[in-house]
C-alpha cells in the first residue's frame, strides 16, 4: 500500500474496504453506498467503524 493511499483512507487497508463493501452490499440488498451512508448515521459507531465506512463511501463514489 502506498503512503498516499494510507493517508486518504485514514489508515484503513484496501482489503478491509473491499471486504466491507461486499458485506454492505449483502446487508443492504446490493446497495453498498446507500448502506454505508445509512450506517454512518448511527449514533453508537466506534471511531474505527466510522473510518471504515467513510473509506467505503469514498471508494464507492469514485467508481
Amino acid at each position: 500500500m502506498s503512503l498516499f493511499s494510507w493517508m486518504t483512507t485514514g489508515g484503513v487497508s484496501e482489503a478491509d474496504v473491499r471486504s466491507e463493501v461486499w458485506k454492505l452490499g449483502a446487508r443492504h440488498r446490493g446497495e453498498p453506498l446507500a448502506g454505508a451512508i445509512e450506517e454512518l448515521k448511527a449514533s453508537d459507531l466506534s471511531t474505527e467503524r466510522a473510518q471504515l465506512l467513510r473509506a467505503c463511501v469514498r471508494k464507492l463514489r469514485k467508481a
